[in-house]
């Protein structure tokens, strides 16, 4: 699986926290991480939890990432701001429960975390205890597991319900606001990484003509 990493701009200082305790968990069970920044409260690049939602929707749908791991200081704006866009279901975790049973029960491809809530001694700790029981089994199975079906079936009516309510995705990129698009997609490695790891070749061109390439 590759899993990108993104945060926004107020919880930008503790990436490195981040990115080294989902490594830790992930990388040993074969999962790939794309840092996407930010990577620290300086960079020139400057994310929006708004932008999170924007540069995952792009990752995600544009085949870049099969999952993103985001957050900001409730993790609740920037939750929102990723279920605003198709082919994004992204959660909230604070606890490894709620990570475990959002992929259990929900399997959706974002999770959004509150990096300023209870952020303390040991939060380290926290976070890999969250990653591993989110990607150590496979997602969707069900909890309890007498349930999986229903869970299942509600899944897909979720998804086919955001079918009809969103725009798709290349409809979006064109009309957004493509300086608060660029600033999103603006970031030190977002060309490395989604260049290399994309898949849906119309996003990947429409990314390009934003960019002006």
């Amino acid at each position: 699986m590759k899993i990108a990493l993104i945060n926004e701009n107020s919880q930008a200082a503790k990436n490195c926290i981040v990115d080294a305790a989902l490594r830790k968990a992930v990388e040993p069970m074969g999962h790939e991480v794309f840092n996407y920044g930010m990577y620290s409260a300086e960079d020139d690049a400057q994310l929006t939890y708004v932008q999170n939602g924007i540069l995952a929707a792009v990752l995600l749908n544009g085949g870049a990432a099969d999952f993103v791991v985001t957050g900001c200081g409730t993790g609740a704006g920037a939750m929102l701001a990723l279920n605003v866009f198709p082919g994004v279901i992204c959660g909230h975790a604070q606890d490894p429960v709620d990570a475990f049973t959002f992929g259990q029960i929900n399997a959706g491809n974002a999770l959004s975390i509150p990096y300023a809530k209870g952020f303390g001694w040991a939060a380290e700790l926290n976070l890999e205890y969250i990653f591993e029981k989110l990607f150590g089994t496979e997602m969707g199975l069900g909890y309890p597991k007498e349930r999986a079906a229903i869970m299942a079936k509600n899944r897909g009516i979720l998804n086919d319900v955001k079918a009809v309510t969103h725009n798709d995705m290349l409809t979006i990129l064109a009309n957004l606001d493509q300086d608060l698009l660029k600033g999103a997609i603006g970031g030190e490695k977002f060309k490395e990484y989604f260049y290399a790891n994309a898949t849906n070749e119309d996003i990947v061109a429409a990314i390009k003509g934003i960019i002006g390439e």
